[in-house]
Order: structure tokens, then C-alpha cells, then sequence
């Protein structure tokens, strides 16, 4: 694994083969696609810590989706990636969604959990507050808003039978810096939607029954809207929340792997008629 940073943006680059590249969302680092890295092992992954976020919380400045899309698609170009498929979790999706608009070329697939495509007017509100109180409280409000969203979500199955998954997300949203992170808040809280009709690529879409954040009524509403994918698929994982690669482990990993396994079959196929 090689690890590159410029721009004040951290990329772990690991394997060979087609590329995947991962972004992860509010709260979240590289570490969130941990969970999927041994179906990823043909692959060449990168996975971002966004600016503001992980170990690229020292990016100045303001954040914006727009950002958070130009530096994906910078690191990219630096790595000499020109196709890849898109993995994306939570504020992550929002950000695969756009690049998928803005640099159709660039993307092979987009594999989106917790999806979302703007958050809506009461969510961004709360976002908004949550923001205040991170900038205001500092590590003090650090800790309540991890404590609240670890009860809002997770499934109160994750919080009851694993806690490895419990500490995990309590370890990753304690470990950001309270400015960065109600920066990144404020990003979240004004992003609008891409405009997802243009996208041509397969789509999976993976969501938790119990996801408050994307609601499996959401989720299919979002995916009715992709009416010019090549494929798109819906997934609802049962007693799940929204940390969907963390709280379904196995699930995901099977539905990125077969997912990506299609792609494949489906390219060479095309190729040996082409």
C-alpha cells in the first residue's frame, strides 16, 4: 500500500487491476471501506480521507461537494486513473453522484451505500445545528453529537449484538476535529442534487431497513430517477442502519462482488462480440 498526499488531501493506493476509488462520508475516513477490501483484491483501490476529514482534516478553507468531487477527480489524474468504478458511502454518494455527471468518462460503475442525493429541508436544518454546536463546543460537543448519532444511526440491532461496529463508528466521528468537522457539516447541508437523469453507468444502490438518513422509500424513489443508467439495482439490508458497510459486513460484501463480477462478465463478453 502506498500512501500519497498532496494538496493537503491523504489517498491510500493499494493493489493492481481495474480501479476503485472510495469516498467516504460525514464523520467517516478511508478507514470506512476497511470492511471491503478483501473482495476489492483484484482491484486497485484508492481510498480518500475528503478534505476536512481523517488525516486531511488540516485542508483550509471552505468545503463544498464541489470540492470534495474536484479533489476525487485530482487525485485521479495525479494517479494516472482514467476509469473507475465509484464506492461511495453516506455524503460520499452525493459526491460519486456528481462526478458521475461531470466526468461520465471517468466512471465505470458507482456502488453507493446510505445513498442520498441532497438532504431535505428538516435534515438540513439539524445538520446546520449540529455544525453550531461542534464549532461552538469543541470536543465537548464532539462527544454529545457522537453519543446522538450513534443512537441515530445505528440499528438497535448493531448497537445491541456488535459492538465492534458500535466502537468502530464511535472511534471514527470522536477522532474528528470539531471545526473541520461542522466545515464538512455545512458542505452536507448545502448540497444539491447532481443531475442524476444523466448518468449512463450501472448503479447498485444498498440501503438498511432501518437507514433514517436513506430510506429504502428514498432509495427507490432515487433510483426511479435514474432512468438513463445502464443498470441500477436496489438493496435493503434487514435490521440495518446507516453505516451500511460497517453494520453488514458479509451483505455488502457479497453485493459489491457480485455487482463488480457482472461488470467484468458483462466486458468481456462484449469484447470477444465486439
Amino acid at each position: 500500500m502506498t500512501l500519497h498526499s498532496f494538496d493537503r488531501m491523504v489517498v491510500e493506493d493499494e493493489g493492481e487491476g481495474d480501479a476503485v476509488v472510495c469516498v467516504h462520508g460525514l464523520g467517516g475516513s478511508s478507514n470506512t471501506f476497511t470492511p471491503l477490501m478483501p473482495v476489492l483484491a483484484r482491484h486497485r483501490v484508492l481510498r480518500v480521507d475528503l478534505p476536512g476529514s481523517g488525516r486531511s482534516q488540516h485542508a483550509e478553507g471552505p468545503l463544498s461537494i464541489a470540492r470534495f468531487a474536484d479533489a476525487v477527480q485530482s487525485a485521479c489524474g495525479r494517479l494516472g486513473i482514467t476509469r473507475a468504478h465509484l464506492v461511495g458511502h453516506s455524503l460520499g454518494t452525493i459526491v460519486c453522484q456528481h462526478i458521475a455527471v461531470a466526468a461520465p468518462a471517468l466512471v465505470r460503475s458507482l456502488t453507493l451505500f446510505g445513498p442520498l442525493m441532497a438532504p431535505p429541508d428538516a435534515a438540513r436544518v439539524a445538520i446546520r445545528a449540529r455544525a453550531a454546536k461542534a464549532r461552538s463546543e469543541g470536543a465537548t460537543g464532539m462527544q454529545d453529537i457522537t453519543t446522538a448519532l450513534l443512537n441515530a444511526a445505528l440499528s438497535p440491532d448493531t448497537r445491541q449484538r456488535q459492538p465492534l461496529a458500535v466502537a468502530f463508528v464511535r472511534e471514527s466521528l470522536m477522532r474528528q476535529e470539531a471545526e473541520p468537522y461542522a466545515r464538512t457539516c455545512e458542505a452536507l447541508a448545502d448540497a444539491q442534487p447532481a443531475a442524476v437523469d444523466h448518468i449512463r453507468c450501472p448503479v447498485l444502490l444498498v440501503t438498511g431497513d432501518e437507514d433514517g438518513v436513506a430510506p429504502p422509500q428514498a432509495v427507490r424513489s432515487m433510483a426511479g430517477r435514474l432512468h438513463g443508467a445502464r443498470s441500477t439495482r436496489v438493496v435493503v439490508l434487514p435490521r440495518c442502519g446507516h453505516w451500511t458497510p460497517i453494520e453488514r459486513v458479509a451483505e455488502c460484501q457479497g453485493e459489491l462482488r457480485d455487482f463488480l463480477s457482472t461488470l467484468r462478465q458483462d466486458r468481456l463478453e462484449t469484447a470477444r462480440h465486439g
